[in-house]
């Protein structure tokens, strides 16, 4: 079988036949294709001519536009149904080490990469625009993406979840100069080589990767670290003071700490949709609009028209850009918005995320009781940070809690959503998907729905459309 692929061992030399377009008669297999990070890679090797294919463990509305798309995917750990002829073997770290497939590849020579290797990889030639942080990277990389996009500048976008404008976490273009969102689950994000870095926050999370919060910190050290030779670090004021970021040139961002070399100001709302002034290091960009909820979202707009605005882009169209962006799928994502009821879905699994998004919801709508339902995501977090959930939860009117999701985990003795509930201030209730969709009726019944939080990084996605019918009377 392996006469046929003369790269398999030379996936370098692969990878820069793709960028010549010379993809045809290669084939690339995915472990765990389902992933937003993996989908995209998945999307850039069909995007190139290379046949794809993979496993993931379930069916979902991604995995069904990736079939469209002419990716042949299968729900079963099954030797019999994988490609025997990849020049190479993509896989996410959440692949259970007895996995049939991963150990058949494994065992008879296949070379097997890493999803963050292989982005590495892809990214090695280009000038990079790497995102990270423990929370905003998304939404700041498919912003910085976009403006690149709509700017007509031109941009490869490398995302962590789908762009509201196309539908997509992956596209292409002729300019070499890829956005890529950083992730720091393993390590990932070491892989890269920005150009320009930027980082959100440094807030403590994979503590069960990492061990400690001292670790996850230096991580983001060594981050920057790999920024090229005359690149840029763009960091979110204070950081630079908890972090000895390596030493690079450095601009820092901010809501509105005039402190911050970059800032926004004179932040209003008008007709539902934010207006702003933006300072860079004294320059003013007046009458910024931005459609997207959340402050935390304007902070995120600032440091992605920093970006643009370090790479020439014309100020009309940055504002042109910003206006026209529709934001990321699952955050701070309206499903219904009218006069008498609000229902926002987003992807906060982070206390820090939580207290972002509750307040932000509160903030807009002042007088309307905020019901946050809310799904835990892995139980290790859970544990780690059960205060600091337990207060932000109580942040809003009333919460009702889904049963942890695992993910990659097995159950922690005493780790459970009810622990949660003990600590919690807010009117707090556990239930399983199906009460939840029972209490939604009986609520919609009362007319208790005012504004609505769905929350979380699990499968509560799911029950999303269910409760938009339910609360619409669909």
């Amino acid at each position: 079988m392996f006469e046929l692929m003369s790269y398999n061992n030379h996936i370098v030399d692969f990878i820069n036949k793709l960028q010549d377009g010379e993809g045809k008669g290669y084939s690339v297999y995915f472990l765990g294709i389902g992933g937003i990070g993996m989908s995209a890679i998945a999307r850039y090797f069909n995007n190139r001519g290379v046949k794809v294919s993979g496993f993931d463990k379930t069916e979902t509305e991604l995995t069904k536009q990736l079939n469209n798309e002419g990716i042949a995917i299968h729900y079963e750990d099954d030797v019999d149904l994988i490609d025997k002829e990849a020049i190479l073997v993509v896989y996410t770290p959440a692949i259970p080490n007895d996995h049939a497939e991963y150990n058949f590849y494994k065992e008879n020579g296949f070379k097997i990469m890493k999803r963050s290797e292989v982005l590495g990889l892809i990214t090695n030639s280009s000038f990079n625009i790497c995102v990270a942080g423990t929370h905003g990277k998304t939404t700041t990389s498919t912003m910085i993406a976009h403006l690149l996009r709509d700017s007509e500048y031109g941009c490869n976008a490398f995302l962590g979840g789908i762009a509201s404008n196309y539908q997509t976490n992956f596209w292409s273009d002729k300019n070499n100069v890829c956005v890529v969102e950083a992730d720091e689950y393993d390590r990932s994000f070491l892989r890269l080589m920005p150009d320009i870095a930027v980082i959100t926050a440094v807030d403590a999370d994979h503590l069960d990767i990492y061990g400690t919060e001292e670790n996850f910190a230096e991580a983001f050290v060594e981050f920057t670290a790999k920024i090229k030779n005359e690149g840029l670090l763009i960091c979110k004021k204070g950081l630079e003071t908890k972090v000895k970021f390596s030493k690079v040139r450095t601009i820092t961002y901010s809501l509105n700490d005039k402190n911050a070399d970059c800032y926004a100001e004179n932040i209003r709302i008008s007709e539902g949709t934010y207006v702003f002034d933006m300072v860079i290091k004294g320059y003013v960009i007046v009458d910024i609009k931005l459609n997207m909820g959340g402050l935390h979202n304007i902070e995120n707009a600032v440091a992605s028209i920093v970006v643009a605005h370090e790479i020439g882009i014309d100020e009309e169209k940055i504002k042109n850009a910003v206006s026209s962006f529709k934001g990321v799928k699952r955050r701070f994502e309206y499903v219904i918005k009218n006069e008498s009821m609000i229902m926002i879905d987003d992807y906060a699994h982070h206390p820090q995320e939580l207290t972002a998004l509750i307040t932000s919801a509160k903030d807009l709508y002042k007088n309307k009781k905020c019901t946050v339902v809310f799904q835990p995501h892995l139980f290790s977090r859970t544990r780690d940070f059960a205060e600091g959930f337990a207060k932000a939860l109580s942040l809003a009117d009333e919460v009702f809690l889904l049963p942890i999701y695992p993910a990659r985990e097995k159950p922690i003795e005493g780790v459970e959503s009810e622990m949660l509930a003990k600590k919690m201030k807010a009117i707090v209730e556990c239930c399983t998907k199906n009460d939840l969709l029972n209490k939604m009726i009986e609520k919609k019944k009362r007319k208790d729905v005012e504004l609505l939080i769905m929350a979380g990084a699990g499968d509560i996605d799911t029950l999303v459309l269910p409760i938009k019918d339910i609360l619409l009377d669909n």
